[in-house]
């Protein structure tokens, strides 16, 4: 791990992680949830993870009788923009050391894109499972540095992150429970892509709880019901695993700084998802 005492602030520096949100994902106004920073420290630092320094957005009580219980929160493909680094200072708002790596840095500012179709083909294509599933491993290694609790560890992630948090619970050795939000489980297979979540059930380390949507273009009703089989089929942590599914809802329905939002679902899933991680030993 590089030397982070530079990195930390109270807000992130200007033009850092968390301080826009992406015009790639066409958001919208008049629906997005703004979480102030009062009675948190939140900031930036660098995780050294295989030669190279990964930032990570931060967010923690600025008081209080830590160590605190430890998120991951793994971004959809727009990278730690605005609404990444407000779910994590509501994680933080809780008690929480929530923590949101830039797996994109490597390629550029995923943030920074304007088109969907330049940020898939610069950036999303060329960035291999490989690389992310491992990346956090040196990212939870900064939890006691923060005043975080790695032994009360899960994480969370939403559309491409929701895939993988199925994918590093079949890695990470000590997590205690994941959720995972409308990330794909199957698909075609690459050099980049080798394996889906509905090949990793065998592997899990930790219980997945699935919130899926109904009318999802990115998550096709059949693949939910295939995963569904086949973590029936898997380990332990498996068959302990859950997928519940919002019939009325679309991708992306926790965005809500997106079209597809929808509030009533969204605070439904965030209780299911708390609960879950309390229920496991996460809090």
């Amino acid at each position: 791990m590089g030397d982070n005492s530079e990195n930390l602030s109270d807000t992130p520096r200007s033009g850092g992680l968390g301080s826009r949100v992406s015009e790639a994902a066409h958001p919208i106004g008049g629906t997005t949830i703004h979480t102030d920073a009062d009675g948190l420290k939140t900031g930036e630092i660098t995780a050294l993870s295989e030669g190279f320094d990964l930032p990570v957005y931060y967010a923690r009580p600025s008081s209080g009788n830590g160590p605190f219980p430890v998120f991951l929160v793994v971004s959809e493909v727009f990278g730690v923009h605005a609404h990444i680094a407000d779910v994590c200072r509501r994680f933080a708002k809780l008690g929480y050391l929530a923590l949101a790596p830039d797996l994109f840095a490597r390629r550029g500012d995923a943030s920074s894109f304007e088109s969907l179709a330049d940020l898939i083909r610069d950036v999303i294509s060329q960035t291999p499972d490989s690389q992310v599933i491992t990346d956090p491993d040196a990212v939870q290694a900064l939890a006691g540095e923060l005043g975080g609790d790695a032994g009360r560890l899960g994480i969370t992630g939403f559309c491409w992150g929701g895939r993988l948090t199925w994918l590093y619970t079949a890695h990470a050795l000590n997590l205690k429970a994941a959720v995972a939000w409308y990330g794909r489980l199957d698909g075609d297979v690459s050099s980049n892509t080798p394996l889906h979540p509905v090949s990793v059930t065998g592997l899990l380390r930790a219980p997945v709880l699935g919130l899926y949507a109904g009318y999802d273009s990115v998550v096709p009703i059949n693949h939910v019901s295939s995963m569904r089989a086949v973590l029936e089929q898997g380990n332990d942590n498996a068959r302990n695993s859950r997928i519940d599914i919002y019939p009325d809802a679309g991708h992306a329905f926790f965005a809500d700084y997106r079209e597809s939002y929808r509030a009533d679902d969204a605070c439904d899933g965030w209780q299911k998802c708390l609960s879950w991680f309390a229920e496991h030993g996460v809090a």
